[in-house]
């Protein structure tokens, strides 16, 4: 069934469309099409805001995801959770949602290496590291060994 839908120009536009608005619902924009690739849009304060009290867009947000990689747009997958990510971890903007996208969004990426980069990127950017449990700590050894390697701290 997934197939047809996939065949089905209409059906995608439309499913596009509806991707666009729910972005808008909550601050953001796509900003490339062939990438996916996705920023905050102009009224992201208050939009963040509600997301940070209305915790329950986090099902919906992981529903988005699973329904973008099942039917087409798979590529827009990873950069809709690096968002997020970056979103909660680094700018710190919505950590009410914070659980949700390490533990839901995360996984809903259908490609392996693309998950992969993204939890190496939460694990680099979580604090404290030792309560990362999103992947192995022998992963998160080796991660932050290059690290270490990489600033000249290795031998």
């Amino acid at each position: 069934m997934s197939g047809d839908f996939r065949n089905n120009s209409t059906a995608k536009k439309h499913l596009l469309e509806s991707y666009k608005l729910m972005l808008d619902f909550y601050g953001i924009e796509l900003c490339d099409g062939e990438t996916g690739e996705v920023r905050r849009a102009q009224h992201w304060q208050d939009r963040f805001n509600n997301l940070n009290s209305h915790t329950h867009n986090s099902l919906r947000i992981t529903r988005i995801l699973k329904c973008l990689g099942n039917l087409g747009y798979p590529h827009y997958q990873a950069p809709l959770v690096h968002f997020f990510l970056e979103e909660t971890l680094v700018n710190g903007h919505l950590p009410s949602i914070r659980d949700s996208v390490l533990s839901y969004f995360i996984f809903a990426v259908l490609d392996k290496s693309q998950r992969r980069n993204l939890i190496k990127y939460a694990y680099m950017n979580y604090e404290p590291k030792d309560e990362f449990v999103w992947c192995p700590k022998k992963i998160q050894m080796l991660w932050s060994r290059a690290v270490q390697t990489e600033k000249g701290g290795g031998s």
